[in-house]
């Protein structure tokens, strides 16, 4: 199961335009001038995929260790009161137009 998973996520990305737009706007801007930009190109793409690696498993460590007090009603109802307050929250700044 995990394995599929990990598939389709890959594929879902490597599909998705806006990744390769992503790509093609930001990262000409950190290639040095007189560097091969396909070669940098790739390191700066490898950078951005190892950092999006490591803050996944830094994510899956931390719910896996919190698992059982996230599956608890009182959890999940105070989850969703902060939750909901922060979205209030952007929704009355974005009405006032702070």
């Amino acid at each position: 199961m995990a394995a599929g998973g990990r598939r389709q996520g890959a594929l879902t990305n490597l599909l998705n335009p806006k990744m390769g737009v992503f790509y093609v706007a930001v990262l000409p801007q950190f290639i040095p001038p007189g560097a091969p930009h396909f070669t940098m190109g790739l390191l700066l793409t490898s950078v951005h995929i190892a950092l999006g690696l490591a803050w996944s498993a830094v994510l899956i460590v931390f719910a896996g260790a919190l698992r059982g007090w996230l599956q608890r009603p009182r959890a999940r109802r105070l989850l969703d009161r902060i939750t909901g307050t922060v979205i209030a929250a952007f929704g009355i700044r974005l009405a006032l137009g702070d």
